[in-house]
């Protein structure tokens, strides 16, 4: 088995009950046997228009491939309505594969580890409640989170 983590928000529609949604068809998934979810968070689209984003982060032990996983996680967005009529364009669920147990692949269609996690404060704050001593390449998530000051985030109750 293999741990992944998978980066969640939505801010379109019913934005928390979407990702709890999402995350139990990940667990149900029979090649997935663990799942943590994150709290989840409220955060300000980056580089993007639209509704604030609620986010969260989920860890899953699994025997997916990545490439495999990624078809998941887009099947998944495709049961909520995913669309992209344009690069960032508000969301009912987006899904990305942030880490595959330390796997790096660079491809048309999946980087790893994600190339800009270590500039989301809504991605960082979540990985750091699943895992404090998880560290990027870029450094540990304290000290980017401390780069990302300026990225507000709220822990929704």
């Amino acid at each position: 088995m293999k741990r992944a983590f998978i980066g969640m928000g939505a801010n379109l529609g019913p934005s928390r009950q979407t990702i709890t949604q999402a995350a139990t068809q990940l667990a149900a998934h029979p090649l997935i046997s663990a799942l943590d979810l994150s709290p989840f968070y409220q955060s300000k689209p980056v580089d993007a228009q639209g509704p604030n984003y609620v986010n969260a982060v989920a860890r899953v032990q699994t025997a997916l491939p990545p490439l495999a996983l990624l078809d998941l996680l887009q099947q998944i967005e495709q049961t909520h309505g995913r669309q992209r009529p344009y690069r960032n364009a508000p969301r009912t669920l987006d899904l990305d594969l942030l880490l595959y147990d330390g796997v790096q692949l660079n491809t048309n269609r999946l980087t790893l580890p994600h190339p800009r996690m270590h500039l989301r404060a809504f991605v960082l704050q979540p990985l750091r409640d699943l895992d404090p001593n998880l560290a990027l390449r870029q450094g540990n998530l304290t000290k980017l989170l401390e780069a990302c000051a300026d990225q507000a985030i709220e822990k929704l109750a």
